[in-house]
């Protein structure tokens, strides 16, 4: 196994597998315009971009670390820390924060273990605070992987994510 590749991932004890990302770079590889495309697919799969992958990404395009750091770290859409499976939005827009949106946001902080914009131990949710989901009229709104959650209280919001199933 080539050790420049097989790099370390979240935990010391788990190697990189760059099985999957070689499969999106082979798709892209001399394509103008590829960076950014290929960044979005390879953080679908690994769910974040570790320093390990975004440097894999450069060589392999060919392209400056620098250059595909810039991007990573510019766009908020490219994570740079562990992911949940599923992230929880909790709405803190105007309409929201009337109707309570602050209490959910604590109260899941509580519940889960976590802070704003961390992972939940068991790699199961990262709870994130949002500035507007754009749902004002069923306030307070939550979404928790693509379920929204309206007009929810604190205590149906804590029951929505213990018994939380994508698709269910």
């Amino acid at each position: 196994m080539d050790t420049e590749n097989n790099k370390e991932c979240c935990k010391p004890e788990i190697a990189l597998d760059l099985t999957a990302a070689n499969k999106i770079l082979d798709q892209y590889r001399g394509k103008p315009g590829a960076l950014i495309p290929v960044l979005q697919k390879v953080q679908a799969h690994y769910l974040w971009l570790s320093q390990p992958l975004v440097e894999h990404i450069a060589r392999e395009l060919n392209i400056f670390l620098s250059e595909v750091s810039g991007v990573v770290t510019f766009y908020s859409q490219f994570y740079t820390a562990p992911r949940g499976k599923y992230t929880i939005q909790v709405c803190r827009g105007t309409a929201c924060h009337v109707k309570g949106s602050l209490r959910i946001l604590e109260q899941l902080a509580a519940d889960l273990g976590v802070e704003p914009g961390e992972m939940t131990k068991d790699g199961k949710f990262t709870l994130e605070e949002v500035n507007c989901i754009g749902a004002c009229g069923i306030a307070p709104v939550i979404v928790a992987g693509s379920k929204t959650f309206g007009s929810i209280s604190v205590a149906d919001a804590l029951e929505a994510i213990r018994n939380f199933e994508e698709g269910a």
